[in-house]
């Protein structure tokens, strides 16, 4: 049913007389012109395809016309007006002959290449694009934050409505972009108070938050068994590559059946964010999704060319060596160019500074170069960090390329892979495969000239031992040291949020050993105070409520959202971090010394390590003496070179100023650490 506005009918009768377009000299999507609109969708197996525009997101019909299909599989068409302007519109893709490699519905789809969509609170989005005239952000004197050595980072990362969403963040609730800004204690205050320099964000861009209802069968014969929640609150199931997350906006609603994106908030709104963090020195990276794209939804780039975007078997099914669904095909030219697009189109709209890449190893290496190539053009100091998995095991290869990886070797070695059966030195054992040579490898920067190398330069190693996957490295030691507390259940969260005094010590032990890495280190969210994620179901609908979760991925409370009022239960440990931070910042040498720079001692006890640096190659006025005694149950000696040392770092406390002074020995308690430096040169 064909619904016709007055304006509409004049744009039907002067249909034919259009002036000649030549539609490949514009992009996909849609582009304003000073008489009208081109309009271009690449859909080469679709043998008819309709543009329909609503004057309301609301509508159920809407005006429809007849697109054209050129050689390159292309479909065009030319408004020859401006008068939908802030109105919406959808395709209606067909095909004479149904096939595997084309998915069809019936349903309107939105444009692959929308700014800006409107959708509905519900598992299938039935998103429209909404058409928005080209406008002046007020960036005032706004550049890019990030620096030239991205070792000069200590990260932050976060999903964006942790830090403001819990009533102890004290926001004024106008949209989680907003709030992030203006919160009196979360968002920008507690990055600032705790002194990182970079915050980095789960996924931003337009994702399928709403998942089918638990038990549900779906029209593509899916049951969802895994989501009780039937949320997907992380965001790793991307819908638009190229438009902002909508509920995060002011006008932004989670209400089921609910309409979000009406109007361009969400964009002007994160514009704003990104302003805000950069005035207070803080780079952005954001983390996407180019690996897969969401699974429920209208998904435009499945109904408009599956095969050309998707990696499929001979029949025509997803393969999924991602394990999220469907692998997106990178090697193929429009799928690339879509990847390449969007991450341009991030930094020169957006500001954002670098990107973090989900599931890297799906992208092949033409692609990778494309994205560094391009975003270099942009900005000569981009960020580009890849988890270096998902399909293979990479990280070599992307230090080969000039890219960054998440260093999950420094993490394992560290930390270990499971707080049961796989713990690492941190609680006196060896993970998997490890050893003292390879630990002292991940110190110097896990260089591929060393044991379990992996790197052509420190520069290209993001150490962490904490990240939203996973458990939080506060219940890893909870439960590493006490097993029965993986499955235990707590009906009150601070029955398990305040650290015993063994907790403490490996607490403290995992951030000196982290913030002494080189390369370049990042933290997870509450890290800080070895936050506790709790499972809270106020529903009953989780079998798991009360107990520690290790994937929480689908949870929109307070399983997630960071409780600022439990800094206090474990005060000592935040100061700790913030000082430590402070440090490193302050310090060149821990951060990107030179391999040679970096002398082993050689101590009788294997999980005792100590070693030296020379802070000359970085500048540093300060050389440093550093000793991690892994031992859970003795104290070890460490014997200082010639002069007075100043402990910076110890068991207790870290403190940029100065602790106290020591000369010739100094003993190290059982599961702690100490920094200590000497001035080398007096300064001016």
């Amino acid at each position: 049913m064909e619904v016709l506005s007055p304006k509409m009918v004049a744009i039907k009768l002067k249909e034919r007389s259009t002036r000649t377009i030549d539609f490949k000299n514009y992009a996909l999507g849609y582009t304003i012109l000073e008489d009208g609109i081109v309009f271009r969708l690449f859909a080469p197996k679709a043998d008819q395809v309709q543009i329909v525009f609503y004057d309301n997101y609301e509508h159920l019909y809407g005006t429809d016309f007849k697109m054209l299909k050129d050689d390159e599989g292309i479909w065009n068409y030319f408004f020859p007006s401006l008068d939908i302007v802030d109105s919406w519109y959808a395709y209606k893709l067909d095909v004479n002959e149904k096939s595997p490699k084309f998915e069809w519905t019936d349903k309107y789809i939105a444009d692959p290449f929308s700014k800006l969509v409107t959708s509905r609170n519900h598992y299938l989005g039935f998103a429209k694009t909404k058409i928005i005239k080209p406008h002046v952000f007020d960036w005032e004197d706004d550049t890019f934050q990030a620096p030239k050595d991205i070792r000069d980072l200590v990260i932050y990362e976060t999903h964006i409505k942790d830090l403001v969403a819990h009533p102890s963040a004290k926001t004024y609730v106008q949209g989680v972009y907003n709030d992030f800004w203006q919160a009196e204690v979360g968002g920008i205050k507690h990055l600032k108070k705790l002194g990182v320099n970079c915050v980095e964000f789960l996924p931003l861009q337009k994702f399928a938050y709403f998942e089918p209802p638990f038990g549900t069968t779906i029209s593509s014969g899916l049951t969802n068994t895994w989501n009780h929640y039937s949320k997907n609150y992380w965001g790793y199931m991307t819908s638009f590559f190229f438009c902002p997350e909508t509920i995060y906006a002011s006008d932004g609603s989670l209400n089921h059946g609910s309409a979000v994106g009406r109007n361009i908030n969400a964009i002007n709104e994160l514009k704003e964010l990104v302003k805000r963090l950069h005035a207070e020195g803080i780079s952005v990276i954001m983390d996407v999704v180019y690996n897969h794209a969401s699974q429920y939804d209208l998904n435009p780039l499945k109904y408009t060319a599956k095969d050309e975007y998707f990696r499929l078997d001979d029949h025509g099914n997803y393969l999924n060596d991602s394990w999220t669904g469907n692998d997106i095909n990178t090697r193929n030219p429009n799928a690339r160019k879509l990847i390449v697009e969007s991450v341009k189109y991030w930094m020169e709209e957006f500001h954002i500074d670098g990107f973090r890449f989900d599931l890297a190893g799906i992208i092949d290496w033409e692609t990778v170069d494309q994205i560094k190539q391009e975003a270099k053009k942009i900005n000569p100091n981009a960020i580009l960090i890849a988890e270096p998995w998902g399909g293979e095991y990479k990280p070599a290869g992307f230090s080969e390329h000039g890219w960054a990886s998440w260093n999950d070797k420094l993490r394992n070695g560290f930390k270990g892979y499971d707080p049961v059966n796989d713990k690492g030195l941190l609680f006196g054992s060896w993970h998997h495969g490890c050893n003292r040579y390879a630990l002292e490898n991940f110190i110097r920067g896990t260089l591929k000239t060393g044991e379990h190398g992996l790197f052509r330069s420190s520069v290209h190693a993001v150490n962490y031992l904490e990240a939203h996957d996973g458990y939080t490295l506060g219940d890893f030691i909870r439960i590493a040291l006490n097993p029965e507390k993986k499955e235990q259940i707590f009906t009150k969260k601070n029955q398990v949020v305040k650290l015993n005094s063994k907790e403490l010590e490996i607490a403290k032990l995992a951030a000196l050993a982290l913030m002494v890495s080189q390369g370049v280190s990042m933290i997870h969210a509450g890290q800080e105070w070895a936050r506790a994620k709790v499972i809270r179901d106020p529903k009953g609908i989780d079998p798991r409520n009360g107990k520690l979760d290790h994937d929480s991925y689908n949870k929109d409370n307070e399983t997630n959202w960071l409780n600022f009022n439990e800094i206090q239960s474990n005060q000592e440990l935040f100061d700790y971090y913030r000082e430590l931070i402070k440090l490193r910042l302050e310090s060149p040498a821990l951060r990107k010394s030179d391999p040679g720079a970096i002398n082993f001692k050689v101590y009788l006890h294997p999980l005792h390590i100590t070693f030296s640096i020379d802070g000359k190659n970085t500048n540093d006025p300060y050389d440093y003496f550093i000793s991690l005694n892994c031992d859970p149950h003795s104290s070890h000696k460490i014997d200082l070179p010639e002069g007075d040392w100043t402990i910076v770092a110890n068991a207790r406390k870290c403190n940029v100023e100065g602790i106290r002074t020591v000369k010739n020995q100094y003993r190290l308690p059982a599961s702690t650490g100490v920094i200590l430096r000497r001035l080398r040169l007096k300064q001016a």
